[in-house]
């Protein structure tokens, strides 16, 4: 071929090439938008309007597009929720939660926390279920049976947001202590408490117990600085269950839920657990005497015990009478509590007495020998019951400085004495020792 044909031939080509190209828009070479499109028409009813529906037993049937909002609170991707999916009304400030059952497990995946999703209700179940109201399949042998994992998306759908689901940000409820926690009103919420840890008797334990290898569910207790008490429920197949307690204080994010009349809150994962903190002392006497303390008998057959009594109960009791009364020294000494890099500490604690007798003593120790008697002991001045003439009269200690002993380990103790002629009752709860 002649050189200057060829050379015009390959020109050409290349003009042709980029007058080609220069029609094409920019646009035309970028992916396509993905369309999302909301499954079900907006929602025709408040959540709470349609929960209001749930009788106190039992169920109903929904046979009518009853269609309701919601945002994912729970999680199943960490294995601590199982083939059920809790949300609320609003990401923030919500005033109502539920569940939905549904035979389906990793519903992370398509829905998330904070996802917000759309649930037409028509054929499925409404009702209360071992004290939490539920959504799910008709079951013959269930009252709120799982909806089979096939006709899920019959029911839930994502709720769009532009190109994608829609999902927002969830803020926790934040309340002030665990007992607040314990409302009907925040069932299936997501809330926040400050200075909580795991109780003393948890310590060194894992998130679950395993028998045989195999991870059992497992309630392990935790208490705040106020003293009140509940459990976090974990599933023998969390993904975190080999993980060790934390053994400090701090927030915990959890789902409020509970099994009949059984307050059971579900973290989602470790990230729900912040417990950075220092620890509190606290012990309310709902574990065993020796999880917390060390109890000395010097004189008499009677002992410290724990009784179902207490402010709640139980309590920890000393009692010099059985049949008649009875000299008594016994000394109730608290294992070591760390004081250490706090600022300001103070012990709290409630007591009641019955009966004539010797006041309880309160003392505090830096150097406790084993042996009360060669131990050199701080005695302590709180406020404590005097009504002998009658039971549950619980009083408080009020705040009794422990600021002497910041930055050292300490430890308190309760000295109970009777005589032959007089042996009082006394009742002891609630023991703290806190500080910043």
């Amino acid at each position: 071929m002649n050189i200057k044909k060829y050379l015009s031939f390959v020109t050409g080509l290349a003009f042709a090439a980029v007058s080609i190209t220069s029609c094409v828009q920019k646009d035309e070479w970028e992916t396509p938008p993905f369309n999302c499109n909301n499954k079900f028409p907006a929602s025709t009813m408040t959540m709470a309007a349609f929960k209001a529906q749930a009788p106190s037993s039992g169920y109903i049937l929904i046979n009518t597009d009853q269609i309701i909002d919601g945002y994912v609170v729970s999680s199943d991707e960490n294995g601590n929720f199982y083939k059920t999916i809790s949300f609320q009304d609003k990401p923030e400030n919500p005033t109502v939660g539920l569940q939905i059952e549904v035979d389906k497990s990793s519903n992370y995946a398509d829905f998330p926390v904070g996802a917000h999703i759309r649930i037409n209700a028509n054929g499925l179940r409404l009702g209360t279920d071992r004290g939490v109201v539920k959504i799910g399949a008709v079951d013959p042998t269930y009252a709120i049976g799982r909806i089979p994992a096939a006709l899920v998306s019959r029911y839930i759908a994502g709720v769009c947001n532009g190109n994608g689901l829609d999902v927002a940000t969830i803020k926790p409820i934040e309340l002030a202590n665990l007992k607040l926690a314990q409302d009907e009103k925040y069932l299936n919420m997501l809330v926040k408490v400050p200075n909580v840890q795991f109780s003393a008797g948890e310590l060194g334990k894992k998130y679950i117990d395993y028998q045989a290898g195999a991870g059992v569910d497992t309630d392990r207790n935790i208490v705040d600085q106020s003293g009140n008490a509940t459990v976090i429920r974990n599933s023998g197949f969390s993904t975190f269950g080999a993980t060790q307690l934390p053994d400090g204080k701090g927030d915990l994010t959890f789902v409020v839920s509970r099994y009949n009349s059984n307050w059971q809150m579900l973290i989602r994962g470790t990230n729900d657990v912040q417990f950075t903190g220092k620890r509190f002392f606290f012990d309310g006497f709902d574990g065993n005497l020796t999880d917390n303390w060390i109890p000395v008998s010097v004189t008499g057959a009677q002992i410290w015990n724990i009784q179902q009594f207490g402010n709640p109960k139980p309590c920890a009791v000393m009692n010099g009478y059985a049949g008649s009364n009875n000299a008594n020294e016994d000394w109730l000494i608290s294992k070591p509590i760390s004081l250490q890099g706090f600022i300001s500490a103070s012990l709290s604690f409630e007591t009641d007495v019955r009966y004539a007798g010797n006041p309880l003593e309160i003392y505090v120790t830096e150097n406790y020998t084993g042996n009360p008697a060669t131990t050199t002991w701080v005695q302590l001045s709180g406020v404590l019951d005097t009504n002998s003439g009658a039971f549950n009269t619980w009083t408080s200690s009020g705040n009794i400085s422990l600021n002497a002993f910041v930055n050292k380990n300490i430890q308190v103790a309760f000295k109970y004495t009777s005589t032959t002629t007089a042996a009082a009752t006394w009742e002891l709860d609630n023991v703290k020792v806190a500080g910043s």
